[in-house]
């Protein structure tokens, strides 16, 4: 899947101050625990990987998905360069939604919820360092569009991940249909 340009990203590179960029980055940790914490009560159904031994993978692929972002909006990024790692990891994330058997409805739920969480503290960041309404504004419709890039990253995975798994199963009904045909003793049909 080749990463595209977000819309809005031009506008919020010229206008998110590298100091303010840097008290951003320098919170990303803390903004990841809260993000993670709002997920885990507002998506029961998330609980469960967020608090088992993924939870600190999980709070890192947060962290790498926010760093991901704030290469973009700093003043000086470029915001054509594509932003494989955040997006190769959401994709992946949606893969590994399907082998466990889960929609993807969960998954988009919880990016909603974590981007309200994220923005919360970043613009309350951004608005006490004095960023103008027009630059908070513009880092806003960054913030969203890359959780949709995000989102249909994961979707992609999710659906990549279905179809494979479906083939692979018909693929066994195959061989398992031609067995009983031929009539394979019950042991190699198992």
């Amino acid at each position: 899947m080749a990463p595209r340009e977000l819309p809005g990203a031009r506008a919020s590179a010229r206008l998110l101050d590298p100091r303010v960029a840097a008290l951003l980055r320098s919170r990303l940790p803390e903004v990841a625990e809260h993000t993670i914490a709002a997920v885990t009560a507002e998506v029961p159904a998330d609980a469960g990987p967020f608090g088992g031994p993924m939870g600190r993978t999980i709070e890192q692929a947060v962290q790498m998905a926010l760093a991901g972002f704030f290469r973009l909006s700093s003043e000086g990024a470029d915001p054509g360069t594509p932003l494989s790692s955040a997006i190769d990891g959401a994709y992946r994330l949606g893969q590994g939604e399907a082998r466990s058997g889960r929609s993807v409805d969960a998954l988009l739920s919880a990016y909603r919820v974590g981007a309200r969480a994220s923005w919360r503290e970043l613009s309350a960041i951004a608005v006490a360092e004095d960023l103008p309404a027009d630059a908070v504004a513009s880092f806003a419709e960054t913030v969203f569009a890359y959780i949709d890039e995000l989102s249909a990253a994961s979707v992609a995975g999710h659906n990549d991940q279905t179809d494979s798994m479906a083939r692979t199963r018909e693929r066994y009904l195959d061989r398992l249909g031609q067995a009983l045909l031929r009539g394979d003793p019950a042991d190699v049909l198992i």
